[in-house]
This record gives C-alpha cells, sequence and structure tokens, in this order.
C-alpha cells in the first residue's frame, strides 16, 4: 500500500461517523417506503449491497419484523455460493423469500435468447416485470449506488417506472429536502435505491464495522481464470476457455457477483473486509466497469436496459 492510501485508511480508522449518517438515511428511506406503499418489495439477491440494505432493514424493524418480502430475479446462471447465502440470510431474518426464474420465461416464450450461451441478464427485465404484474408491486427497494455507473449517477433515489416499466430519465421528478413525489398511475411503480449515496468504500467500510457475513467470493480464493481482452473470465461450465485460450490459477476475489456468463473477479490476497477496504482504496476503476463483461458494449449499455426495466 502506497503512503497516501496508507494515511487515508488510518484516518478512516479513527472516524468513519460518515457511515452513521449513511445508515440514519438508508433505515429513513426503508421506512418511507414502508409508510407510503402497499405491496413494496426489496430486491434481494445475496450480494453485498442488498446486504447491507438488509442490514439496515433489520435495525429499522428488528429481526422478523421486516414489513416487506425479498425479491430475488434467478438467471439459473447465478453462483451456488451466493443463491445458498441468499436462502441462508433470509431465513435468519424470518423474511418472506420469493424466487422468480428467467428459465420460467423462457419457458413462456416471453425470453427468447439469441444463442444458448448468451448472458441472461439483460433479460431479468422481463421476469421482473413480471414478477411486478404477478404480485402488484408498487415499490421495489434496490441496492444500486451512484458510484457505480454512469447511467445510475442519474438515477433519483425514488425512481418512478411508467406503466411499461420503462424508466424516463429526463422525466425524474424532483428530490428537495428529502420531500418525494410518490404518487402513482395505475401500473406505474417506483424503484427506490435508498443506498444511492454510499460508495463502494463505504460499503466495505460498513461491511467491516458491522461484521456483516458475505458468501466466500468476495474474499480471496484460488481460481481458475482466462485474461480475455483485459478482464479476468472465471472457468466454469458455462464460460470455457476459447480456442487458443491459456488458463492460469491465480488468487482472485469478485467485486461484485452475477450471472456467472458476464461477471468477472479482479486479482486480490484480500482475506477480509479490512483487507478489500485498503484496496478499494486504490482501485481507479468502478467496479462494474471492470467486472461486468456485458456492460461492455453499448448494446447492451446500463442506460438502454434501465429504460427498458432492468433494475
Amino acid at each position: 500500500m502506497n503512503a497516501i492510501a496508507e494515511q487515508a485508511l488510518l484516518g478512516s480508522a479513527v472516524s468513519n461517523s460518515h457511515l452513521d449518517g449513511l445508515e440514519s438515511e438508508t433505515i429513513f428511506l426503508l421506512r418511507e417506503v414502508a409508510a407510503s406503499f402497499e405491496r413494496p418489495a426489496l430486491l434481494f439477491s445475496g450480494g453485498k449491497d442488498s446486504l447491507v440494505m438488509l442490514k439496515c432493514a433489520e435495525k429499522a424493524f428488528g429481526i422478523g419484523g421486516i414489513p416487506f418480502p425479498l425479491l430475488m430475479i434467478d438467471t439459473g446462471h447465478n453462483f451456488s455460493e451466493v443463491t445458498e447465502f441468499r436462502d441462508q440470510r433470509a431465513a435468519e431474518l424470518g423474511a418472506h423469500l420469493i424466487v422468480r426464474n428467467v428459465e420460467d420465461s423462457m419457458a413462456r416464450g416471453t425470453v427468447r435468447l439469441r444463442n444458448p450461451s448468451e448472458p441472461r441478464n439483460a433479460h431479468q427485465s422481463v421476469t421482473l416485470l413480471e414478477a411486478i404484474d404477478e404480485f402488484r408491486f408498487d415499490a421495489l427497494i434496490g441496492g444500486a449506488r451512484r458510484d457505480e455507473e454512469k447511467a445510475r449517477a442519474k438515477e433519483r433515489i425514488f425512481s418512478h417506472r411508467d406503466s411499461f416499466g420503462q424508466w424516463q430519465p429526463k422525466a425524474q421528478r424532483p428530490e428537495l429536502w428529502q420531500l418525494f413525489n410518490n404518487k402513482l398511475h395505475p401500473q406505474e411503480h417506483f424503484r427506490v435505491f435508498p443506498i444511492s449515496n454510499w460508495t463502494e468504500l463505504d460499503v466495505w467500510q460498513y461491511i467491516e464495522r458491522e461484521r456483516i457475513a458475505l458468501p466466500a467470493l468476495y474474499y480471496s480464493h484460488e481460481r481458475e481464470v482466462i485474461n480475455r481482452r483485459g478482464m479476468l473470465v472465471p472457468v466454469t461450465d458455462l464460460t470455457p476457455p476459447q480456442p487458443g485460450e491459456v488458463t492460469e490459477r491465480i488468487s482472485v476475489r469478485f467485486r461484485t457477483v452475477g450471472d456467472i456468463t458476464c461477471t468477472c473477479p479482479v486479482r486480490s490476497d484480500a482475506q477480509t473486509a479490512a483487507d478489500i477496504v485498503s484496496e478499494t482504496l486504490g482501485v481507479t476503476v468502478s467496479e462494474r466497469g471492470a467486472t461486468r463483461m456485458d456492460d461492455q458494449t453499448s448494446e447492451a449499455s446500463m442506460e438502454k436496459r434501465k429504460t427498458e426495466g432492468y433494475f
């Protein structure tokens, strides 16, 4: 670690009172959703951001008192370590977990892949909108943060979706002095992002402070990978080596987890949340920019997907 990063780390260890403010805001927003909407749900993947939100929900409402279900849209290509952890954590909190599958949408014909190996991440939008229609959800609480990706930086905390589930970035509502316009017309809903103002560093500092358990993929482990166009692609049955590619076994961790076919790890020896805080102080590329293959093409850009109903 360089001297600047070491000094910053020591400073954050002395005082991370900013986390109290972020936590208080998130708890306030979760309670605001519970009070303002009839049928909200919390999007819960078992990933680090949704686990941070779940910790805040636990503080807001108490164990067993979370007043809305947890919703997971499963591509069928998720890491088993994450889905198992998701189920375990929901059971520990006594929360109602709803899982809807992209593969069911494929069976219904509402999702059609161009080829069997195509990433299913973007197709979650269809299954999500079907779940919204099935349960008549009027608000979905998500763990997106503004520092993740430039399209998400445009997002309001209370983000209006029209009757088609679409996001119109130029028609968002003002949010002055934490006053939110929650008026809905029939079949419309809101996406609410209580940790919008958190950064990746804030998330890891909070995980360290609160001792939040995470799937083991987030910490350093040895894995076979392929260096493909500057990204470390994990070698799995879904992502095998291409002809001529060379595999190597190195220490890696995942900064974000999603569909196996489009999520890449980064080189790391970080074994603890404190180690990751130290690493994060020195990164210059956003976590999605460094680890999501499906964010690398304009056709699959985040903004395009969000206008179509993505998270």
